[in-house]
């Protein structure tokens, strides 16, 4: 449709200018002694026009003649940051794909074009990390430290994760205290920060890093809370046999992080072996007041020493809301042999067997038959105990 009414207007242009013509019955006369040409003027205006048509055209075809040498150049090198930026390209995709040796030579030419350097040149130490090439690994990453105003958290953090994953822990807590001082605390370097921690057993640490993610919901309670529960048992595996630092470690953490059954249990034990049975009875018992736990109330039972007396009572107290539990039964069993009650004692273990037999009953009850000088009831316990034990 467009072409018809360009047409249509072209045809109607010639028609008009015809019809002018024919009525314009001008004339120009040209003198050049001895010469005189006379034209008509609707001749000379065709010739005008035509003369600066053609001397446009030469003046173009001129310029454009002078501009071709700077235009092939401009050319080759849009085509050269084609191939370049094409090379990045591919450098990243073969990468993912796993096809590390044709990465790594995409990278070196888009490198060598200087496309992106820092990119570039971080592209192909991945690359040779990943062919264990620990030779080019160091040599790209020094070519990439060149470019560190463009690339500096990005190489950070590459040489972090790429640290950890050789199982280089020291230096990946180098780059990441690097990446720290400057300010970065993303959720990338805190995941990297903590798996350091984790390595270089630096639980403290790791839990810091746990709260941080947490915080910034990266990692949700429910998952956060095993990794500090593990945390804290190592840190307090780290403290065996000094009850003084087991307690100060223990007093810095959130009420929060107290309360778990688990961790309150590995405290006690820890505090028993370190000799401090009193510390490891106040903890039980605040622990217990709180959450009810069977097995921080069999523990309650080896405390050697301590408040007997208050014990006692005090588990005597708990058997009321509890008058079922079996590791209860057998801490007042233990608590009345402490105390040289053998009828109580030998009521409560007999209880706690019959709801639930095992070998620590056994022995407990093998035990105060030899100190009851009873050798029958002794041996049957013994051999209970040992059909009961595990392996």
């Amino acid at each position: 449709m467009r072409t018809l009414l360009w047409s249509i207007g072209l045809f109607a242009l010639a028609v008009g200018l015809a019809v002018a013509g024919r009525y314009n019955e001008g004339y120009a006369l040209l003198v050049w002694p001895p010469y005189r040409i006379q034209i008509s003027l609707n001749l000379l205006i065709l010739l005008s026009l035509g003369g600066f048509a053609g001397l446009y055209g030469f003046t173009r075809l001129v310029s454009r003649t002078m501009a071709l040498p700077q235009a092939v150049q401009a050319f080759r090198a849009r085509k050269k940051k084609e191939r370049a930026s094409q090379a990045l390209y591919d450098a990243v995709r073969l990468r993912i794909e796993g096809r590390y040796g044709q990465a790594l030579r995409q990278a070196i030419a888009a490198y060598e074009a200087d496309e992106a350097p820092g990119l570039a040149a971080l592209l192909a130490a991945r690359a040779a990390h990943s062919m264990r090439d620990e030779e080019r690994y160091r040599q790209w990453l020094d070519k990439a430290a060149e470019h560190d105003l463009d690339v500096r958290v990005a190489r950070l953090m590459s040489e972090a994760e790429l640290a950890v994953e050789g199982r280089r822990f020291d230096e990946a807590a180098q780059r990441i205290a690097e990446l720290q001082a400057g300010g970065q605390r993303h959720i990338a370097a805190l995941r990297l920060a903590l798996r350091t921690a984790q390595a270089q057993e630096n639980w403290p640490e790791a839990v810091r890093i746990v709260r941080q993610l947490v915080k910034v919901k990266a990692l949700s309670p429910e998952h956060a809370e095993p990794i500090k529960r593990r945390a804290h048992q190592e840190a307090l595996r780290q403290f065996a046999g000094d009850a003084q630092a087991l307690l100060g470690y223990w007093q810095e953490l959130p009420r929060d992080e107290q309360r778990h059954g688990r961790l309150v249990l590995a405290l006690a034990r820890a505090l028993m072996a370190a000799q401090d049975c009193d510390a490891a009875q106040k903890v039980i018992e605040t622990q217990l007041a709180i959450e009810w736990d069977t097995d921080l109330a069999g523990l309650y039972g080896r405390c050697q020493g301590a408040d007997l007396r208050g014990r006692l009572a005090k588990a005597e107290e708990w058997l009321k809301a509890h008058p079922r539990d079996p590791q209860l039964l057998l801490t007042l069993g233990r608590l009345c042999v402490q105390s040289q009650l053998w009828g109580k004692a030998a009521s409560y273990l007999e209880a706690s067997l019959a709801i639930a037999p095992s070998w620590e009953v056994h022995l407990a009850l093998a035990s105060l038959a030899e100190q009851m000088d009873k050798p029958e009831d002794m041996h049957r316990h013994y051999r209970a105990a040992a059909s009961l034990a595990p392996h």
